[in-house]
């Protein structure tokens, strides 16, 4: 093993720059389809946590979802916008989605209504009481579904490089295509400690969120 590691290491010392580049691509495919997760799903999350229409209907459809493989969505979107940066963000959110949304609908939905009963009794707007009540409350809950979609995301944005679009699959794609395992470690070594950084700082995050008691 120590060998395989050692020839890993002097590969990367010959490619450090194509590294660097892929870690980026990566990064990035990450943050977009955490961000759009984040930006759309916690409102409607938020919105399904009030509605029973809304919760049945969006629930179920972003569940199915998960259902669809990373790799399937992949390649249905590549018809339409080829062979690109875009094709494996889409696929990438979709699977953010699901973790994201639910947990959001369950943070709001848990909350006690003899806390939202106080709020309004000390004359605070509807308003108020969401911003400056629940999601605090929430908070906690709603980090734990971007954590779980944070490690996923990671994890499957090396299928990216199967269209060309970067990431650090390209080594782990080189790797197998080589028949070599230093190349592929170059590759799947950053992407479990990327998983294991997102999984430390966002497990960390979601304690010091916690209410006290």
């Amino acid at each position: 093993m120590s060998e395989l590691l050692q020839e890993a290491y002097l590969y990367v010392m010959g490619h450090q720059a194509e590294l660097w580049e892929a870690l980026r691509q990566h990064l990035l495919l990450v943050a977009v389809a955490l961000g759009i997760s984040i930006v759309l799903c916690v409102p409607l999350g938020i919105w399904t946590a009030r509605s029973r229409v809304a919760a049945t209907t969006l629930i179920n459809l972003f569940n199915g979802l998960r259902v669809i493989p990373s790799l399937a969505v992949l390649f249905l979107a590549i018809p339409y916008f080829g062979l690109s940066f875009t094709s494996a963000a889409i696929a990438l959110t979709l699977l953010a989605l699901p973790p994201v949304l639910i947990n959001t609908d369950a943070a709001y939905r848990t909350i006690d209504q003899a806390i939202r009963e106080a709020a309004r009794g000390m004359g605070m707007t509807k308003g108020q009481i969401l911003w400056q009540v629940e999601t605090p409350l929430a908070l906690p809950v709603i980090v734990t579904g971007v954590r779980t979609a944070a490690t996923e995301v990671i994890a499957s944005a090396t299928l990216a490089a199967f269209i060309g679009s970067g990431g650090l699959g390209l080594f782990i794609v080189r790797g197998f295509s080589l028949f070599s395992i230093p190349i592929l470690l170059v590759g799947a070594i950053p992407v479990a400690l990327l998983t294991l950084t997102a999984e430390l700082l966002l497990g960390g995050l979601q304690r010091v969120l916690e209410p006290p008691g």
